[in-house]
């Protein structure tokens, strides 16, 4: 990509009424766009960043045997109605009207998908059915004050499951569980499975995953040896409590959450009279249960927990590109040269980001480089003497290297 050509250039300053380091930092690197509070166009940048944490969600969900699908995000009154939720959910849920008819914006789809399932299963041999999506959430967030970390309009993974049996819910519920944890280490994030309240999802006892940040907006009491954690809103321990394994006294800590699974039973099923027939033939209500991970979010995880003063510093798993290629003089050789290097990148298949601006100076672009935060900087200059110059984004120093070695070292990278 020519970064000539982009749509969204690196700026100098964010909107000030923007307080978060993620904010700023994606807003000023050319990621976001803020079209109002807590609603966010990702651009070009941003939605490549998008488009790896997606794979790598894909990826884990694929592996536990789940479907993917889109459902619509336009409900009728009535769906909700049946479960009670059109008024319990009503501080939460965005509402409209047209005609004497009545809608919400989707805000979760459990709802949506129940009806999907009573429409296509009759009998125990359907079971378990296992489907995700990836689809924009509307909540009429009070708080939106936190960048793409609490929006209003936001992009969610919700899987959904029904089962046979509380057995084989709890099973894969366990299984979701231990992927999640897979994909937040993938991401590079580490994630604490704590115990929380489940607001207007469920009077049950539900499991957040949360990444400890000084701007997370919650709070958690936690084992650091990983076996204890609880939401502040519903714990009762307190901070300093000596762990019942002997790791030690409990710690407070603010958190992000990123994630988080709940286990209906049959409470939904019921309500909306969701069955299958059994091995004998009667009828009986599905098991159900429902796992979220904030797509857009993580995005905003990830630059509050990886950045310096000096901009973003990507995981090279989510990068939006895989280098940075930059040139240094004006002179037609030069860029000759650079565009050479450029076109032996892509050809190889390498993800480059190909500064070829010729109206900014040599210093702009570095900073540029910083900001946005690739790991990898790659230059060409005469000085380079037909070698490209390959600096690390977290590093000062750097080497000079043929091409074939840069194209094998990038290659090598990106299937780690």
């Amino acid at each position: 990509m020519r970064y000539s050509k982009l749509l969204g250039k690196t700026r100098k300053e964010a909107p000030k009424d923007e307080v978060s380091v993620n904010a700023k930092l994606l807003f000023r690197g050319g990621f976001i766009d803020k079209l109002m509070a807590g609603s966010y166009t990702l651009l070009h940048l941003g939605r490549r960043v998008e488009q790896k944490i997606e794979q790598i969600i894909r990826e884990e969900m694929n592996e536990t045997g789940a479907e993917e699908i889109l459902m619509p995000l336009l409900h009728p009154k009535e769906i909700w109605s049946e479960t009670g939720r059109w008024d319990k959910a009503d501080k939460v849920m965005y509402k409209l009207k047209k005609g004497e008819k009545e809608y919400a914006l989707s805000f979760t789809h459990e709802e949506i998908f129940l009806d999907l399932v009573r429409k296509h299963i009759l009998t125990y041999r359907d079971l378990p059915v296992k489907g995700y999506h990836f689809s924009t959430k509307f909540r009429d967030e009070l708080r939106a004050k936190s960048g793409i970390l609490r929006g209003r309009e936001f992009l969610m993974k919700d899987l959904y499951s029904v089962h046979t049996s509380s057995k084989d819910l709890d099973k894969y519920y366990e299984e979701v569980k231990k992927v999640y944890l897979k994909i937040f280490d993938r991401l590079g994030l580490k994630a604490i499975v704590t115990e929380a309240d489940g607001g207007v999802f469920t009077d049950r006892v539900t499991h957040e995953f949360q990444v400890l940040s000084d701007v997370g907006e919650d709070e958690i009491i936690y084992c650091p040896g990983g076996d204890f954690s609880q939401n502040s809103e519903i714990c009762k321990v307190k901070e300093g409590k000596q762990c019942d394994l002997g790791h030690g006294p409990l710690k407070k800590a603010r958190a992000i959450e990123v994630g988080n699974i709940f286990s209906y039973g049959t409470d939904y099923s019921e309500k909306m009279n969701v069955v299958y027939t059994d091995n004998s033939g009667k009828k009986q209500h599905v098991w159900f249960g429902a796992y979220g991970i904030g797509v857009t979010r993580l995005i905003g995880v990830l630059v509050e927990v990886f950045h310096d003063e000096k901009g973003i510093v990507w995981p090279s798993q989510v990068a939006p590109y895989n280098c940075h290629l930059i040139t240094i003089n004006k002179q037609q050789l030069t860029k000759n040269k650079m565009d050479d290097v450029y076109n032996k990148l892509v050809k190889a298949g390498v993800e480059v980001l190909y500064d070829d601006r010729e109206d900014v100076s040599v210093g702009q672009k570095f900073a540029d480089a910083d900001l946005i935060g690739i790991p990898v900087r790659l230059v060409v200059s005469e000085k380079t003497a037909g070698k490209v110059e390959w600096k690390n984004r977290i590093d000062s120093k750097t080497e000079l290297l043929g091409i074939e070695e840069v194209v094998k070292r990038l290659k090598r990278s990106e299937a780690a």
